[in-house]
């Protein structure tokens, strides 16, 4: 006699495929939290890693700028101390100029010529003096203008007074050479012609 079941196979075998499909779910679900965990992890150490690293540059760069600061303010400092000994150089030069520049009147006057007030503003002297004649004055010019320690002679006047019987008075300009760097060339060989003998 052939045999018939009559049990609720297909309700079971569904029964049995949810039980699959709710383990395969959980499972997957474990799954994807474990890796969503280790990801989560992974990715916080990395941010902690790089916070790390970014508070290192900063604590460098710190450390940098205070030492641009140091050579910035000893570059400053340097360049002073470079002003002063300029200072005290053009000073240590310039002392003896003045002896120089007296000893160029006392050796460019000519004859039949005398001063009578000399006046220094900055590197500019004013002269006014008398002479016999224009002549002498031209000549005082010329020697200004070869001298070493004075150049651009300019005349402003020159004039005859009757209460001055002597001669004409006369003022000029003259400007002082500060240095050897600005005498002029003809002014070098005109001084090293009359050193040597």
């Amino acid at each position: 006699m052939p045999r018939i079941n009559l049990l609720p196979w297909r309700e079971q075998q569904r029964t049995e495929r949810k039980k699959a499909f709710g383990v395969g779910m959980a499972a997957a679900g474990l799954g994807a939290a474990v890796i969503a965990g280790a990801g989560y992890l992974l990715m916080s150490s990395m941010l902690d890693a790089q916070d790390t690293r970014n508070a290192r540059l900063q604590k460098e760069i710190q450390v940098l700028d205070k030492q641009i600061e140091e050579i910035n303010s000893l570059e400053a400092q340097k360049q002073q101390f470079l002003a002063r000994m300029e200072i005290i150089e053009k000073l240590q030069r310039s002392r003896p100029e003045i002896v120089h520049v007296f000893d160029t009147f006392v050796k460019t006057i000519p004859d039949g010529t005398y001063l009578t007030a000399l006046t220094q503003t900055d590197q500019r002297f004013k002269i006014q003096g008398v002479a016999q004649s224009s002549t002498r004055v031209s000549a005082l010019m010329r020697a200004l203008a070869a001298s070493q320690w004075l150049k651009d002679p300019e005349l402003e006047v020159v004039e005859s007074k009757k209460e001055n019987a002597q001669g004409s008075d006369f003022t000029l300009y003259a400007a002082q050479v500060t240095s050897l760097a600005d005498v002029p060339e003809k002014s070098k060989k005109a001084g090293a012609a009359r050193r040597t003998p």
